[in-house]
């Protein structure tokens, strides 16, 4: 994985907008999986074959630390496999571009709660806007328990975003992510096979599913990881604020999804609140994870 990304020769920005193109033509492909498959089998692909990847790329140690911090990753697993979870059930029922625009409520939350400043009012009401016009007041005709299940999603990436901060500061390297994305995926096994069972072992399944967790998973975080060596953390969530665009593009041309000029308005509102609240959020250590 590291020579794949010392391969390129794209700046920093680029390696994060291939990073984003991937992660949401991951999420386009995986959604097309729906149709034939429950989401919990799909999100147990995913995860868990994003899992068995990072094993097998930073193949951590059952350490002590480890063991003493066992009920952390615990919790940390068990957000990251909600939060999948939330996430795809709520495309099934809603478009891509509006699933991962409601989905950032939740980091746009994290940074206006750790600013606490004046100006974050405006990203607030920006925010606000965007959800309001995806709403059945507005007659986009979307799915209402769609809608909440990716604002729900979004709580959960919150929580995930301050978990991944808890275990940075315990566990040295990416070794808890590594355990983390293994615990989920143990989590999700059982509720997986008893909804979907031998129907997995399809090849066809198998084949997307490890695609699926190459684009979403270990692709986008080995390019992120390179591109935070020469990336501020602010510059590095701006540019993580276009991701409703390209996923709203990666459902049009992959999902053949279109949106009502009230859902583009909505995406467009909620990613200039996550830019503006990265853009103007107070300087921090670069010391980060990506998502």
């Amino acid at each position: 994985m590291k020579r794949m990304v010392s391969a390129f020769t794209l700046p920093p920005t680029g390696l994060v907008l291939l990073s984003i193109g991937s992660m949401q033509l991951g999420a386009a492909i995986a959604k097309s999986l729906l149709p034939i498959a429950h989401p919990l089998g799909v999100v147990l692909l995913r995860v868990g074959f994003a899992a068995i990847v990072l094993i097998a790329w930073q193949r951590p140690q059952l350490s002590d630390r480890i063991r003493t911090n066992l009920g952390l990753l615990v919790a940390f697993g068990g957000a990251l496999a909600s939060m999948n979870l939330c996430f795809y059930t709520a495309i099934e029922r809603i478009p891509l571009g509006v699933g991962v625009a409601l989905e950032f409520i939740g980091p746009l939350g994290v940074s206006i709660v750790y600013s606490r400043r004046l100006l974050d009012v405006l990203w607030v009401v920006l925010a606000g806007v965007g959800i309001l016009l995806l709403t059945p007041l507005t007659g986009t005709g979307l799915d209402p328990l769609g809608l909440g299940l990716a604002l729900l999603a979004g709580s959960l990436w919150a929580a995930y975003i301050l978990l991944t901060a808890r275990v940075g500061r315990v566990i040295a390297g990416n070794a808890g992510l590594t355990w983390a994305m293994a615990i989920a995926a143990v989590i999700l096994l059982p509720v997986g096979v008893l909804t979907e069972g031998t129907a997995l072992l399809q090849p066809h399944l198998l084949l997307v599913g490890f695609g699926v967790a190459l684009l979403s998973s270990a692709i986008p975080y080995s390019l992120e990881l390179e591109a935070l060596r020469g990336l501020s953390v602010q510059v590095f969530g701006i540019l993580l604020s276009i991701e409703p665009v390209v996923a709203a593009l990666a459902g049009l041309l992959v999902l053949r999804e279109t949106l009502k000029p009230e859902a583009i308005a909505a995406i467009i509102l909620i990613t200039l609140a996550a830019a503006g609240a990265s853009r103007f959020a107070p300087q921090i250590s670069d010391d980060n994870q990506p998502h």
